[in-house]
């Protein structure tokens, strides 16, 4: 019975069945009248009737996506929103079951079409955290044995957990997960389509940003769990990255070691000038200046600070604490006459057992004759009550009164002698006190500058020859 046959209300739902019968049956084997895409197209149009439903013969029959993609481009890093931008060239290749060709009675053995002409697998980016800004391809090819090669360009702007605890000698591990968004693994499966070496390789040579983050490699695998029901096959890809660190080096870590080096050095200057005090607190203001302007260069801090952060506030911190112990050390010997003598058990810390390793020179010992000349001086007063017994009873008066006013002078003189010898000893170990707080202070940057230094450099050669 032919359509014409049939009464009009019902020529619709023959003409569909006659459609779809051979998409029940079998595939749909395209015969072109002409060896040419005209023909080939007519001869398709059966086929783009099938567009919303999986290109498969058998319900049960799953459809294996091979994947693999091109890294085109890293476009930047927000390690503030955690975030990685790439670019990609994607690639998928499924098997559509409906259709097949004579390559040679048609002219051809592919033809691109209009991607809503045929049945896309909905294969999507886990990690995918924002709006595709990629130029759109409209179209997808179609092979004369069924085979169906779907290409396009994405800018993913994926999520990463990024570590910038060694910034700027870091290294990121991305992840890049695809999978179906609903497809369970017995309708959809994900294969690799290309080894992870050669995604690299190719990668590599077609990367056209050179700027501050290098492709490292890109590694592939997949969840050996087996097929369980609701269960999305997924393919996931690691993508590992490292920073150019030449630029952070230039501006940040060599001329913060610069101004701690001329902190350093400003130990030689010597503490009992001013001049000292004020060059400490000029460096400290450049410095405050210096990462304010460095600022941008700096990483936002996430779930840890990185080491750079910690650098650059023990850098200002021992700026600051060698100005309070300039401050300290100038008071100390410039208003040591004022003060009290050392108390014993600075004594015994400061002079005795940290003065050694700072070389403290040994005080020379004043001789014991020295010591006595008060005593003796003021002991002729009671020379001098001994005479007045052999004076006469006439003089006996002016003499007593002279020599009392004679001995309350000499009494004046002793306590005057007393002060100065014992405020000149006290005066002499505050200044040895405030010399080895000084040395040690000194001996401290020194050793700081030399383990950055030292740190810096292995962190470097490490991050490079990885």
């Amino acid at each position: 019975m032919t359509p014409k046959c049939l009464p009009p209300s019902v020529r619709p739902t023959v003409v569909v069945i006659l459609i779809l019968m051979p998409a029940v049956c079998g595939a749909i084997q395209v015969n072109c009248s002409e060896p040419n895409q005209p023909a080939l197209l007519d001869a398709l149009r059966p086929l783009f009737n099938l567009s919303a439903i999986r290109p498969i013969m058998n319900i049960t029959t799953c459809t294996n996506v091979i994947t693999y993609f091109t890294l085109y481009g890293i476009l930047g890093v927000d390690e503030k929103a955690q975030l990685l931008v790439t670019y990609l060239w994607l690639h998928y290749w499924w098997m559509n079951e409906f259709v097949s060709w004579d390559p040679i009675q048609c002219g051809t053995d592919k033809i691109a079409l209009p991607r809503t002409l045929f049945w896309v697998p909905d294969i999507v980016i886990n990690e995918f955290m924002d709006e595709n800004s990629a130029p759109f391809v409209p179209y997808v090819y179609l092979h004369s044995n069924g085979k169906v090669h779907n290409a396009k360009p994405v800018k993913v702007v994926s999520s990463c957990n990024l570590d910038i605890y060694t910034f700027p000698f870091d290294i990121q591990n991305c992840t890049l997960t695809f999978s179906s968004y609903i497809h369970i693994a017995r309708d959809i499966k994900m294969f690799l389509g290309r080894s992870a070496e050669d995604i690299t390789r190719i990668s590599k040579d077609v990367i056209t940003t050179m700027g501050e983050w290098e492709l490292l490699d890109i590694t592939s695998h997949k969840h050996d769990g087996g097929v369980h029901e609701n269960q999305i096959d997924e393919l996931i890809f690691n993508i590992r990255v490292k920073r150019r660190a030449t630029l952070y080096v230039v501006n940040l870590l060599i001329p913060s070691c610069f101004l701690i080096t001329v902190d350093l050095f400003s130990f030689l200057l010597p503490p009992q000038n001013v001049d000292r005090s004020s060059f400490k607190m000029t460096l400290i203001l450049g410095y405050t200046v210096f990462l304010l302007i460095m600022n941008d260069l700096l990483p936002i801090t996430g779930s840890t600070i990185p080491l750079i952060n910690v650098f650059f506030a023990i850098c200002l911190a021992l700026m600051v604490t060698s100005l309070l112990e300039t401050i300290l050390v100038t008071n100390l010997l410039c208003g040591s006459a004022d003060f009290s003598p050392v108390p014993h058990w600075i004594q015994v810390l400061v002079l005795q057992i940290l003065g050694p390793f700072v070389f403290l020179p040994q005080k020379t010992k004043q001789p014991k004759n020295s010591e006595m000349k008060p005593s003796a001086v003021v002991a002729q007063p009671n020379t001098n009550d001994e005479l007045l017994g052999e004076m006469g009873p006439v003089g006996e008066d002016n003499a007593l009164q002279e020599l009392k006013s004679l001995g309350k002078n000499l009494q004046a003189i002793r306590l005057q002698l007393e002060q100065q010898l014992g405020g000149s000893q006290g005066s002499e170990e505050w200044f040895q006190v405030g010399f080895i707080i000084d040395r040690l202070l000194f001996g401290l940057y020194i050793l700081f500058v030399s383990v950055s230094f030292i740190t810096i450099i292995i962190i470097w050669f490490k991050s490079y020859s990885q």
